[in-house]
């Protein structure tokens, strides 16, 4: 049977595992390398390339790099157009990362993956969970399972320690930031609480500083350099090369090219860095805080706390941590490697239920995670005669979830019901997200306010279902597929699936 596969699908890296002699470990891409930058060089039509290749072309040829595609993941407005005015869309990027991540798994293996286990940040909702398993179709790969990154960080730090007790996991990627909060005991990983924002990241720090920069170029009788995407593609490269050497450094400076073959040299120090994005920072404090009251806990309940992302790496980040909890986090995990070697644990284990055979590693893993926003649908209060959002599963229920609720008709003899799902924990409609709405017949002769049941479920990956009986008449009106506006049709997923295979990924 052809290897099954653990994949961290990174905003700015990617990363394979797979559990080899009875351990998880990294499987180094073609050039040698773990990460695989999450870049894509849109060369023609009929070939790409992908890593670092397409990275260190970003500055050249920045009409045809793209990048950051995680963060349009479920986002039907997102698409990034090359010189030759071609549209991509989210889900076609991020398969040709997975083509190329899995293809050079496979020549490590020496065998072809085809089944994968993917992970996504934990604060992801149905939108952008679809549409991963729609980029995996595209690319030509079987989602065996999506597993939520603190998740996946936190099985491979307690099968590698097996050490017992609550984590807080603290994950600041390159686009995504999540905080979940685990209760550990042996192979059992239960989640009791997790909260995130998906659009915070190393790479809103990255902007943070480039704008900075650009500032002080302007201040200094330089261009204005935002108006220039030959000069503010470099610039923005160099701003990433710094944050990462403020790290370990107190200051460093950042060569700008201002046009003419002219540059210009702006020394920016750690300090500078760290105040012009503690606003930033700032956020996920707030959010951890929120997932520990949520969770009615306090720091002295956390006995460990990960560090999971390449952008923990930033000195503040721990100084934080350890101001919040006041001590110090675990060190035994590498913040890049963690998320993947979670997913080939757990690949692992699919691969030993699907065919019967033991796993390659001796301990099996146990999760029992929770959602990480509401969801529900849109009601009518009767007090108020107002529509309101009906969360039906609240955030930081345990999955999979299966929920009973009664609604009722409106008005004697009502043919047609609006159905919708909303995903979001406000109460009022206009701040949510709707995954569906769409009318479904009733049969005739209902009385005023005929009760209709509602069945909600939640499966393992994250992905929604509805079913709807008519408790009047006895009747199963049927589940309503959930068409979810924001992601790809069927047949447009089957069409850029076929339309891949014509693709030279390297």
């Amino acid at each position: 049977m052809a290897p099954t596969i653990g994949i961290d699908l990174g905003t700015t890296y990617s990363v394979a595992a797979f559990v080899r002699a009875g351990r998880p470990v990294i499987l180094p891409n073609a050039e040698g390398h773990t990460l695989t930058p999450s870049v894509v060089l849109l060369q023609d039509e009929t070939e790409v390339l992908v890593g670092t290749d397409a990275k260190n072309s970003a500055a050249e040829a920045p009409d045809d790099c793209a990048q950051f595609a995680k963060r349009g993941m479920g986002d039907p407005s997102w698409r990034f157009f090359d010189s030759r005015g071609v549209q991509h869309t989210p889900e076609q990027l991020s398969a040709m990362i997975l083509r190329k991540v899995a293809g050079d798994a496979g020549l490590e293996l020496g065998e072809t993956v085809t089944d994968v286990v993917i992970t996504v940040p934990a604060y992801f909702g149905d939108p952008q969970r679809q549409a991963t398993k729609d980029a995996a179709r595209i690319a030509g790969l079987n989602v065996v399972r999506l597993i939520n990154e603190p998740t996946a960080a936190a099985i491979a730090y307690g099968v590698e320690h097996g050490e017992n007790g609550t984590y807080l996991v603290f994950d600041l990627g390159g686009g995504t930031f999540d905080v979940t909060i685990l209760r550990v005991a042996d192979t059992d990983f239960q989640v009791v609480g997790t909260d995130g924002d998906r659009n915070l990241g190393g790479y809103d720090f990255d902007n943070a500083l480039c704008e900075h920069v650009v500032r002080l170029v302007a201040e200094a009788g330089g261009p204005d350099i935002s108006e220039d995407p030959a000069l503010l593609a470099p610039l923005r490269e160099k701003c990433e090369l710094a944050k990462r050497k403020l790290s370990t450094l107190g200051q460093t400076k950042i060569p700008v090219g201002v046009g003419g073959g002219r540059a210009m040299s702006i020394e920016v120090t750690r300090a500078d860095f760290e105040s012009i994005t503690r606003p930033l920072l700032g956020r996920t404090e707030l959010i951890t805080d929120a997932v520990l009251d949520d969770a009615g806990m306090t720091w002295a309940q956390i006995d460990r706390i990960l560090l999971v992302g390449g952008s923990t790496r930033m000195p503040m980040v721990r100084e934080l941590i350890e101001r919040m909890s006041g001590r110090a986090p675990e060190i035994g995990i590498n913040p890049d490697e963690a998320v993947a070697l979670g997913a080939a644990i757990l690949a692992d284990q699919e691969v030993s239920t699907m065919t019967g055979k033991l796993p390659e590693l001796d301990k099996v893993v146990s999760i029992k995670d929770v959602t990480s926003q509401g969801l529900g649908t849109s009601a009518l209060d009767n007090a108020t005669n107002r529509m309101y959002n009906a969360i039906m599963i609240p955030p930081n229920t345990k999955i999979p979830a299966r929920v009973e609720e009664t609604f009722y008709t409106v008005v004697p003899n009502q043919r047609r019901l609006l159905v919708d799902i909303t995903e979001g924990n406000d109460e009022d409609p206009e701040f949510v997200t709707k995954l569906l709405e769409r009318e479904l017949p009733l049969p005739a002769g209902l009385p005023d306010r005929a009760p209709l049941r509602h069945i909600m479920s939640f499966d393992i990956d994250g992905l929604v279902h509805l079913e709807i009986f008519d408790e009047t008449n006895g009747k199963h009106l049927g589940e309503v597929e959930l068409d979810r506006p924001s992601n790809l049709g069927e047949h447009k997923v089957e069409e850029m699936r076929v339309a891949m295979r014509r693709v030279e990924v390297g």
